[in-house]
């Protein structure tokens, strides 16, 4: 059986090892450069994206913009990993960041599948 495909994109080359290590279900390709992250997206053709949001270069917004904009990738899920809103001032409600669903960092393991599967199963 085919694994789902996931692209992390994320300027701190931990917190992507750290997913690819918490998320063996699925196949993970780490981007830690934001410049590079659309290319990245048009080459593995992922299933869905994780990403941050503050990134050197081209913050997150762009980069799912681009995304967006592109005949490939337009229906790829994307959800944002922020540590701009801590998961204290999240809450529980249904958050968003410029249209795109989002998860404040620290998040649990649980927290991240369970939104990987919503919004895989959405598509």
């Amino acid at each position: 059986m085919k694994k789902t495909r996931i692209l992390v994109i994320d300027d701190e080359p931990g917190f992507t090892r750290l997913l690819k290590l918490v998320l063996q279900r699925y196949d993970i390709h780490e981007e830690n450069d934001a410049a590079r992250a659309f290319e990245t997206a048009l080459s593995f053709r992922p299933d869905l994206i994780l990403m941050d949001v503050i990134m050197p270069g081209i913050d997150g917004g762009n980069v799912a913009a681009k995304c967006r904009s592109d005949a490939i990738l337009r229906n790829v899920p994307i959800i944002f990993l922020t540590a701009v809103v801590s998961p204290k001032e999240a809450g529980n409600g249904a958050k968003h960041i410029g249209g795109f669903p989002f998860l404040a960092k620290p998040v649990s393991a649980e927290a991240l599948e369970r939104c990987i599967e919503e919004h895989l199963a959405g598509t």
